[in-house]
């Protein structure tokens, strides 16, 4: 080896330093670097799936916001249909609540004048009686007694008509001129074959009595009498 130039003993010692060399690397500098950069690359493929899942947590709280927002947005066009419904509901009721008060303010406003108009011509019953009975002591030429003024003036204005007797049904409205006392009304009860029995007042009737059984009618007002006696006139 010397005659070639060789010299082995550098060489052995070049190769002994050589895998020395290489041992050291290996487990001083090149496994460590390798299991960094395994260790980087697998920091990095976490990374990425960490990414990617939360890009898809992302995309699926989107869509789930979205759901959210789309359901409040419909309920609340719902809560606000709901509510112009009930207010038009409310507004009607108050509407028609104000019409039955209306109605009922004018019912009681006529009840009251009808009451107040009966209690005047309670009050008059008395005045023209004695303008009646005045009048017939004068044609008659003498003074009638109490008994027969009173009996005059009853059968005037209360005196139930004959025909009535033929009626019956279940029930009755007498109309007078006047109101009739609580005798008279009593009277004309027994004489009617009705269960109910209401009276009414109608001055233009003149006098005399209206009586209604069901569809039945007797007329016998003083207002009927004179129009039949002025048509057999004419």
């Amino acid at each position: 080896m010397e005659a070639l130039g060789i010299n082995l003993g550098y060489i052995i010692m070049q190769i002994a330093l050589f895998i020395i060399l290489m041992t050291v690397l290996r487990n001083y500098a090149y496994d460590p670097i390798i299991n960094m950069l395994e260790e980087r690359k697998a920091k990095i493929a976490k990374g990425l799936e960490d990414a990617r899942q939360a890009a898809i947590a992302r995309e699926n709280a989107d869509a789930e916001a979205k759901k959210i927002l789309d359901a409040a947005r419909a309920e609340a066009s719902k809560v606000r249909q709901d509510a112009a419904v009930q207010a038009e509901e409310t507004a009607k009721g108050i509407v028609a609540q104000a019409h039955d008060e209306a109605r009922g303010v004018v019912a009681a406003a006529r009840d009251g004048a009808l009451e107040e108009r009966d209690r005047i011509l309670s009050e008059l019953r008395g005045q023209v009686a004695a303008i009646s009975i005045a009048a017939a002591n004068k044609l008659v030429g003498e003074s009638l007694s109490e008994d027969r003024q009173r009996a005059l003036i009853g059968d005037f204005f209360a005196k139930a008509p004959a025909k009535i007797a033929g009626l019956s049904g279940n029930t009755a409205e007498v109309v007078s001129a006047l109101p009739l006392t609580d005798a008279e009304q009593a009277s004309l009860k027994g004489s009617i074959k009705a269960e109910n029995v209401s009276f009414k007042v109608d001055p233009k009737i003149l006098g005399g009595l209206i009586v209604r059984v069901g569809d039945q009618v007797v007329d016998d007002s003083v207002a009927s009498r004179m129009s039949a006696l002025g048509g057999s006139l004419n």
